[in-house]
């Protein structure tokens, strides 16, 4: 325990964060006392520990890296998932439509390739003369600009869900569907 800073340090250089080198701290004092008597005598018992901490950071990024690639794969199969039924597309409040006519025609392009066309970042890219990593900020940008629209012409529907209403588009509100 008189090594704690060292470890610490040690550890620290070798990670991303503090935090991770201190988990990774905790887990290799476990496994310390756990596995100590296994040390041979020749052998120091600090040498053994900073083995051992080596061990922990190759384990860390070997996890790290696992479980990236689950998120990644999980991600995918959300995204091919995520597509509403075509009765519910149908039933989203048509004054959002209306509103991409409001927004900046950059914005506007943007949300026509990825949102209704379901085209990728790669093609708003190609389409615009702009880098993937710019199309992405580009269509975060446009939903934020027509989330806000939303906000101004649905008011509280806004809030509060937009299936089945009639937006005014005087800004004014939302008037219940009358059947």
């Amino acid at each position: 325990m008189e090594h704690h800073r060292q470890f610490l340090a040690f550890l620290q250089t070798r990670v991303e964060s503090r935090a991770a080198a201190e988990d990774i701290l905790q887990s290799a004092f476990v496994k310390g006392l756990e596995r100590g008597a296994e040390v041979r005598d020749e052998e120091s018992i600090v040498a053994w520990f900073y083995r051992v901490l080596r061990n922990a950071v190759i384990d860390h990024y070997r996890h790290r890296a696992s479980t990236e690639r689950a998120m990644e794969g999980w991600g995918k199969e959300f995204v091919a998932h995520e597509a509403p039924e075509v009765e519910l597309k149908d039933e989203i409040c048509q004054c959002v439509s209306g509103l991409l006519d409001t927004l900046k025609p950059e914005y506007r392009d943007a949300l026509r390739i990825i949102d209704l066309d379901e085209g990728s970042l790669n093609d708003l890219a190609k389409k615009a003369g702009i880098t993937s990593g710019n199309a992405a900020v580009r269509v975060h940008r446009a939903r934020e600009a027509l989330r806000k629209q939303v906000r101004v012409v649905c008011g509280s529907c806004a809030e509060h869900g937009c299936l089945d209403c009639h937006c005014k588009a005087d800004g004014s509100g939302c008037e219940p569907h009358k059947s």
